[in-house]
């Protein structure tokens, strides 16, 4: 099974803390809302560190981190 990251929870958790996307990326210490963006949206993959600081911003302990994440389970191979 592949652990993936849910993007739309993570938008969803930004939305639900009545933030922008500039807040987010001004609160994560990124000069421009594009860096936060592209994450929100997939261009660039979210480091480890940047998903325990955008848990903690959404209100979330580290513990808390499995919340963030999906899993694909792949297809079984047909014959």
């Amino acid at each position: 099974m592949n652990m993936t990251i849910d993007l739309n929870r993570i938008k969803a958790e930004r939305i639900a803390n009545d933030l922008t996307q500039d807040e987010v990326a001004k609160r994560m210490g990124w000069k421009t809302r594009a860096a936060y963006a592209k994450r929100e949206n997939g261009i660039v993959s979210i480091g480890a560190n940047e998903l325990i600081k955008l848990a903690s911003i959404f209100g979330y302990d580290k513990e808390d981190l499995g919340i963030f994440f999906k899993a694909n389970v792949p297809e079984k191979e047909r014959n």
